[in-house]
Protein backbone atom coordinates (compact mmCIF):
# COMPACT_ATOMS: atom_id res chain seq x y z
CA UNK A 1 0.00 0.00 0.00
CA UNK A 2 1.11 3.18 -0.88
CA UNK A 3 1.41 5.36 2.45
CA UNK A 4 3.67 8.22 3.56
CA UNK A 5 4.30 8.96 7.50
CA UNK A 6 5.63 12.17 8.58
CA UNK A 7 8.10 13.16 12.27
CA UNK A 8 9.74 16.40 13.20
CA UNK A 9 9.02 19.37 15.30
CA UNK A 10 8.09 22.90 14.24
CA UNK A 11 11.08 24.34 15.89
CA UNK A 12 13.49 20.93 15.69
CA UNK A 13 16.35 20.34 13.64
CA UNK A 14 14.57 19.09 10.36
CA UNK A 15 11.14 17.51 9.45
CA UNK A 16 10.89 14.30 7.58
CA UNK A 17 8.87 12.66 5.33
CA UNK A 18 8.72 8.75 4.41
CA UNK A 19 7.44 7.15 1.54
CA UNK A 20 6.56 3.56 1.63
CA UNK A 21 4.92 1.51 -1.33
CA UNK A 22 6.26 3.49 -4.37
CA UNK A 23 6.93 1.50 -7.24
CA UNK A 24 10.41 1.13 -8.38
CA UNK A 25 11.98 2.79 -11.14
CA UNK A 26 10.34 5.80 -10.66
CA UNK A 27 11.42 8.95 -11.46
CA UNK A 28 11.88 11.61 -8.72
CA UNK A 29 13.01 15.25 -9.10
CA UNK A 30 14.55 16.98 -6.36
CA UNK A 31 13.77 20.29 -8.05
CA UNK A 32 10.17 19.38 -8.16
CA UNK A 33 9.71 18.71 -4.45
CA UNK A 34 11.60 21.98 -4.10
CA UNK A 35 9.27 23.99 -5.95
CA UNK A 36 6.49 22.70 -4.43
CA UNK A 37 8.26 23.34 -0.90
CA UNK A 38 8.79 26.94 -2.38
CA UNK A 39 4.66 27.46 -3.43
CA UNK A 40 3.95 26.33 -0.40
CA UNK A 41 6.04 29.16 1.19
CA UNK A 42 4.54 31.93 -0.70
CA UNK A 43 1.38 33.78 -0.97
CA UNK A 44 0.57 37.57 1.10
CA UNK A 45 -0.07 37.30 4.43
CA UNK A 46 2.53 34.69 5.32
CA UNK A 47 5.06 35.50 8.40
CA UNK A 48 8.49 36.23 8.78
CA UNK A 49 9.57 32.94 8.97
CA UNK A 50 8.84 31.93 5.47
CA UNK A 51 11.70 34.64 4.69
CA UNK A 52 14.70 32.57 5.67
CA UNK A 53 12.94 28.96 5.92
CA UNK A 54 14.74 27.49 2.51
CA UNK A 55 13.21 24.06 3.07
CA UNK A 56 16.42 22.14 1.70
CA UNK A 57 15.74 18.59 0.89
CA UNK A 58 17.71 15.40 0.93
CA UNK A 59 16.11 12.40 0.21
CA UNK A 60 18.07 10.09 2.02
CA UNK A 61 16.69 6.22 1.04
CA UNK A 62 15.09 4.66 -1.66
CA UNK A 63 16.70 5.86 -4.52
CA UNK A 64 19.57 4.45 -6.85
CA UNK A 65 20.74 6.84 -9.89
CA UNK A 66 17.35 9.45 -9.09
CA UNK A 67 15.08 6.16 -9.65
CA UNK A 68 12.94 4.54 -7.32
CA UNK A 69 14.50 0.92 -5.75
CA UNK A 70 11.15 -0.01 -4.70
CA UNK A 71 12.12 0.50 -0.53
CA UNK A 72 11.10 3.30 1.59
CA UNK A 73 11.68 6.68 0.19
CA UNK A 74 12.99 8.91 3.57
CA UNK A 75 12.88 12.75 2.62
CA UNK A 76 14.73 15.37 5.25
CA UNK A 77 13.33 18.58 5.17
CA UNK A 78 16.11 21.45 7.06
CA UNK A 79 14.26 24.10 9.71
CA UNK A 80 16.34 26.98 9.90
CA UNK A 81 15.12 27.86 12.77
CA UNK A 82 15.82 25.07 15.37
CA UNK A 83 15.73 26.88 18.51
CA UNK A 84 12.73 23.90 19.66
CA UNK A 85 15.46 23.01 22.86
CA UNK A 86 15.83 26.72 24.35
CA UNK A 87 12.10 28.11 24.04
CA UNK A 88 10.52 28.69 27.27
CA UNK A 89 7.52 26.92 28.16
CA UNK A 90 3.88 28.35 27.44
CA UNK A 91 1.17 28.35 29.68
CA UNK A 92 -1.87 30.45 27.78
CA UNK A 93 -3.13 28.15 25.34
CA UNK A 94 -4.77 29.70 22.28
CA UNK A 95 -8.61 29.83 21.73
CA UNK A 96 -9.04 27.67 18.79
CA UNK A 97 -5.56 25.82 18.13
CA UNK A 98 -4.76 22.29 19.78
CA UNK A 99 -2.95 23.86 23.00
CA UNK A 100 -5.59 23.43 26.07
CA UNK A 101 -6.83 20.17 24.41
CA UNK A 102 -3.35 18.73 23.77
CA UNK A 103 -2.35 19.97 27.15
CA UNK A 104 -5.14 18.03 28.96
CA UNK A 105 -4.62 15.10 26.50
CA UNK A 106 -0.72 14.99 27.35
CA UNK A 107 -0.99 16.14 30.74
CA UNK A 108 1.31 19.10 30.68
CA UNK A 109 1.27 22.61 31.40
CA UNK A 110 3.16 24.02 28.54
CA UNK A 111 1.65 24.05 25.19
CA UNK A 112 4.77 24.62 23.76
CA UNK A 113 5.05 20.63 23.73
CA UNK A 114 2.02 20.34 21.97
CA UNK A 115 2.21 23.07 19.22
CA UNK A 116 5.34 21.87 17.69
CA UNK A 117 3.50 18.87 16.37
CA UNK A 118 0.26 20.23 15.39
CA UNK A 119 2.04 23.37 14.08
CA UNK A 120 1.78 23.79 10.25
CA UNK A 121 5.03 23.64 10.10
CA UNK A 122 4.44 19.68 9.87
CA UNK A 123 2.49 20.45 5.91
CA UNK A 124 6.03 20.82 4.70
CA UNK A 125 6.65 16.98 5.00
CA UNK A 126 2.95 16.34 3.42
CA UNK A 127 3.68 19.09 0.19
CA UNK A 128 7.06 16.66 -0.09
CA UNK A 129 5.43 13.69 -0.53
CA UNK A 130 2.43 15.11 -2.44
CA UNK A 131 4.90 16.24 -4.97
CA UNK A 132 6.13 12.34 -5.32
CA UNK A 133 3.04 11.28 -5.64
CA UNK A 134 2.38 14.10 -8.53
CA UNK A 135 5.64 12.63 -10.39
CA UNK A 136 3.95 9.47 -10.18
CA UNK A 137 0.20 10.65 -11.42
CA UNK A 138 2.27 12.61 -14.06
CA UNK A 139 3.51 8.57 -15.79
CA UNK A 140 -0.68 8.36 -16.34
CA UNK A 141 -1.11 11.81 -17.70
CA UNK A 142 -3.00 13.08 -14.67
CA UNK A 143 -2.53 16.69 -13.26
CA UNK A 144 -4.29 18.34 -10.23
CA UNK A 145 -4.64 22.09 -10.05
CA UNK A 146 -5.38 23.73 -6.52
CA UNK A 147 -5.69 27.36 -6.51
CA UNK A 148 -7.92 29.78 -4.02
CA UNK A 149 -11.19 31.56 -4.55
CA UNK A 150 -12.50 33.36 -1.18
CA UNK A 151 -10.08 35.10 0.65
CA UNK A 152 -11.99 36.46 3.83
CA UNK A 153 -15.27 37.76 2.32
CA UNK A 154 -13.36 38.56 -0.83
CA UNK A 155 -14.71 35.77 -3.50
CA UNK A 156 -13.16 35.45 -6.88
CA UNK A 157 -15.12 35.75 -10.03
CA UNK A 158 -15.03 31.98 -11.39
CA UNK A 159 -14.66 31.60 -14.82
CA UNK A 160 -12.71 29.76 -18.01
CA UNK A 161 -9.15 31.98 -18.36
CA UNK A 162 -6.48 30.88 -20.80
CA UNK A 163 -2.90 29.68 -19.22
CA UNK A 164 -4.34 29.16 -15.73
CA UNK A 165 -0.77 27.85 -14.12
CA UNK A 166 0.50 31.69 -15.09
CA UNK A 167 -2.20 33.94 -14.03
CA UNK A 168 -2.19 31.85 -10.69
CA UNK A 169 1.34 31.42 -10.25
CA UNK A 170 1.30 35.61 -11.14
CA UNK A 171 -1.32 35.95 -8.25
CA UNK A 172 -0.05 36.67 -4.72
CA UNK A 173 -3.33 34.85 -3.76
CA UNK A 174 -2.44 32.44 -5.90
CA UNK A 175 -6.23 32.98 -7.53
CA UNK A 176 -7.00 32.89 -11.24
CA UNK A 177 -9.41 36.32 -10.95
CA UNK A 178 -7.05 38.98 -11.05
CA UNK A 179 -9.04 41.79 -10.29
CA UNK A 180 -9.85 40.63 -6.73
CA UNK A 181 -5.83 39.94 -6.00
CA UNK A 182 -6.16 44.24 -5.07
CA UNK A 183 -9.05 43.56 -2.80
CA UNK A 184 -7.60 40.62 -1.24
CA UNK A 185 -4.80 42.08 -0.51
CA UNK A 186 -6.65 45.25 1.13
CA UNK A 187 -8.56 42.78 3.35
CA UNK A 188 -5.31 40.93 4.65
CA UNK A 189 -3.81 44.42 5.19
CA UNK A 190 -6.56 45.50 7.08
CA UNK A 191 -6.49 42.36 9.31
CA UNK A 192 -3.12 42.92 9.98
CA UNK A 193 -3.74 46.50 11.04
CA UNK A 194 -5.88 44.97 13.51
CA UNK A 195 -4.50 42.29 15.07
CA UNK A 196 -6.15 39.21 13.09
CA UNK A 197 -6.56 36.67 10.97
CA UNK A 198 -8.56 35.72 7.96
CA UNK A 199 -9.81 32.39 6.42
CA UNK A 200 -10.96 31.66 3.15
CA UNK A 201 -11.54 28.65 0.38
CA UNK A 202 -9.72 26.61 -2.00
CA UNK A 203 -10.12 24.49 -4.77
CA UNK A 204 -8.79 21.41 -6.17
CA UNK A 205 -9.17 19.90 -9.76
CA UNK A 206 -7.98 17.69 -11.96
CA UNK A 207 -10.03 16.93 -15.49
CA UNK A 208 -7.88 13.80 -16.21
CA UNK A 209 -8.52 10.94 -13.98
CA UNK A 210 -10.22 7.81 -15.51
CA UNK A 211 -13.36 5.94 -13.97
CA UNK A 212 -13.70 4.13 -10.97
CA UNK A 213 -10.56 5.17 -8.89
CA UNK A 214 -11.97 4.07 -5.18
CA UNK A 215 -14.78 1.70 -4.50
CA UNK A 216 -18.10 1.33 -3.30
CA UNK A 217 -17.58 -2.01 -1.48
CA UNK A 218 -16.05 -1.03 1.92
CA UNK A 219 -16.61 2.23 3.63
CA UNK A 220 -12.68 2.91 3.68
CA UNK A 221 -12.53 2.44 0.03
CA UNK A 222 -14.90 5.21 -0.88
CA UNK A 223 -12.80 8.10 -2.76
CA UNK A 224 -14.84 10.81 -1.02
CA UNK A 225 -14.24 9.78 2.26
CA UNK A 226 -10.52 8.72 1.83
CA UNK A 227 -9.92 12.85 0.15
CA UNK A 228 -12.06 14.33 2.67
CA UNK A 229 -10.18 12.61 5.76
CA UNK A 230 -6.82 14.08 3.75
CA UNK A 231 -7.80 17.33 3.31
CA UNK A 232 -9.68 17.61 7.04
CA UNK A 233 -6.23 16.65 8.55
CA UNK A 234 -4.75 19.86 7.49
CA UNK A 235 -3.97 22.51 10.24
CA UNK A 236 -7.14 24.80 10.05
CA UNK A 237 -9.56 23.31 7.45
CA UNK A 238 -12.77 23.23 9.24
CA UNK A 239 -15.33 21.97 5.69
CA UNK A 240 -14.65 20.21 2.30
CA UNK A 241 -17.29 19.81 -0.34
CA UNK A 242 -17.30 17.88 -3.77
CA UNK A 243 -18.87 19.50 -6.74
CA UNK A 244 -21.65 21.67 -5.77
CA UNK A 245 -21.57 20.61 -2.04
CA UNK A 246 -23.62 21.73 0.68
CA UNK A 247 -25.60 24.11 -1.61
CA UNK A 248 -26.73 20.02 -2.70
CA UNK A 249 -28.77 20.35 0.76
CA UNK A 250 -31.52 22.50 -0.88
CA UNK A 251 -31.87 21.53 -4.14
CA UNK A 252 -34.34 18.58 -5.79
CA UNK A 253 -33.39 15.57 -6.77
CA UNK A 254 -34.00 16.83 -10.09
CA UNK A 255 -31.81 19.80 -10.42
CA UNK A 256 -28.55 18.06 -8.11
CA UNK A 257 -27.59 14.94 -10.48
CA UNK A 258 -25.50 14.84 -13.55
CA UNK A 259 -28.03 13.37 -16.32
CA UNK A 260 -25.88 11.10 -18.46
CA UNK A 261 -25.12 10.87 -22.42
CA UNK A 262 -23.51 8.96 -25.12
CA UNK A 263 -21.64 10.82 -27.95
CA UNK A 264 -17.66 9.87 -29.99
CA UNK A 265 -18.04 6.66 -27.86
CA UNK A 266 -17.94 7.88 -24.87
CA UNK A 267 -20.41 8.50 -21.72
CA UNK A 268 -20.97 12.05 -20.65
CA UNK A 269 -22.25 13.88 -17.87
CA UNK A 270 -24.10 17.18 -19.50
CA UNK A 271 -23.39 19.28 -15.57
CA UNK A 272 -20.71 18.29 -12.92
CA UNK A 273 -22.45 18.68 -9.19
CA UNK A 274 -21.14 15.56 -8.54
CA UNK A 275 -17.91 16.99 -8.74
CA UNK A 276 -16.63 14.07 -10.28
CA UNK A 277 -16.91 11.30 -7.93
CA UNK A 278 -20.43 9.24 -7.78
CA UNK A 279 -20.35 5.92 -5.55
CA UNK A 280 -17.42 6.18 -4.12
CA UNK A 281 -15.65 6.37 -6.93
CA UNK A 282 -13.87 8.84 -9.90
CA UNK A 283 -16.82 8.82 -12.64
CA UNK A 284 -14.68 9.97 -15.33
CA UNK A 285 -15.72 14.28 -14.88
CA UNK A 286 -13.26 16.51 -13.98
CA UNK A 287 -12.54 16.45 -10.09
CA UNK A 288 -13.63 19.66 -8.40
CA UNK A 289 -12.89 19.67 -4.67
CA UNK A 290 -13.62 22.96 -2.30
CA UNK A 291 -11.74 22.77 1.35
CA UNK A 292 -12.47 25.98 3.84
CA UNK A 293 -10.29 27.37 5.97
CA UNK A 294 -10.75 29.26 9.31
CA UNK A 295 -9.00 32.27 10.46
CA UNK A 296 -5.80 31.00 12.38
CA UNK A 297 -5.60 31.16 15.98
CA UNK A 298 -2.36 32.67 16.52
CA UNK A 299 -3.53 36.72 17.05
CA UNK A 300 -1.78 39.69 17.65
CA UNK A 301 -4.07 40.98 19.26
CA UNK A 302 -5.08 38.03 21.28
CA UNK A 303 -8.08 36.51 22.97
CA UNK A 304 -8.92 35.84 26.45
CA UNK A 305 -7.71 32.53 27.55
CA UNK A 306 -6.49 31.22 31.03
CA UNK A 307 -3.72 30.53 32.22
CA UNK A 308 -3.36 27.01 33.30
CA UNK A 309 -0.42 27.36 36.14
CA UNK A 310 -2.16 30.00 38.23
CA UNK A 311 -5.96 29.85 36.61
CA UNK A 312 -5.70 33.30 36.28
CA UNK A 313 -7.27 35.16 33.10
CA UNK A 314 -4.63 36.18 30.38
CA UNK A 315 -4.20 36.56 27.15
CA UNK A 316 -3.09 33.92 24.66
CA UNK A 317 0.07 32.83 23.41
CA UNK A 318 1.21 35.28 20.38
CA UNK A 319 4.29 32.80 18.84
CA UNK A 320 5.10 34.16 15.17
CA UNK A 321 2.49 33.60 12.98
CA UNK A 322 0.52 34.46 9.76
CA UNK A 323 -2.35 36.72 8.99
CA UNK A 324 -3.65 34.80 6.31
CA UNK A 325 -2.35 31.17 5.16
CA UNK A 326 -4.75 30.15 2.56
CA UNK A 327 -2.48 29.88 -0.38
CA UNK A 328 -0.06 27.76 1.29
CA UNK A 329 -3.45 25.58 1.99
CA UNK A 330 -4.22 25.74 -1.82
CA UNK A 331 -0.74 24.13 -2.51
CA UNK A 332 -0.66 21.64 0.97
CA UNK A 333 -4.41 20.57 -0.74
CA UNK A 334 -3.12 20.11 -4.16
CA UNK A 335 -0.87 17.65 -2.25
CA UNK A 336 -3.09 15.44 -0.32
CA UNK A 337 -5.26 15.24 -3.19
CA UNK A 338 -2.58 13.62 -5.29
CA UNK A 339 -1.27 11.32 -2.52
CA UNK A 340 -4.61 9.86 -2.29
CA UNK A 341 -5.45 9.51 -5.95
CA UNK A 342 -1.85 7.57 -6.17
CA UNK A 343 -2.62 5.69 -3.59
CA UNK A 344 -6.07 5.09 -5.39
CA UNK A 345 -4.03 4.45 -8.73
CA UNK A 346 -1.93 1.91 -7.00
Amino acid sequence: MLRYTTAGESHGPAIYTLLEGLPAGLSVNAESIARALARRRGGYGRSSRQGFETDAIEISTGLKGGTTLGSPLLIRIANQDNSLETKPPVHTPRPGHADLAGMMKYDTDDAGRILERASARETAARVAAGAVAAQLLHEFDIELFGHVVRIGSVAAKAGDVDDPQKIRDASPFYCLDPNADQAMRSAVDEAKERGDTLGGVVVVESSFLPPGLGSPATWYERLEGRLAQAICSIQAVKGVAFGAGFALGATPGSEAHDEIGYASGAFARATNRAGGIEGGMTNGEPLFLQATMKPLATLRKPLQTVDVKTKQPADAARPRSDVCAVPALSVIAEAVVAFEIARAMC
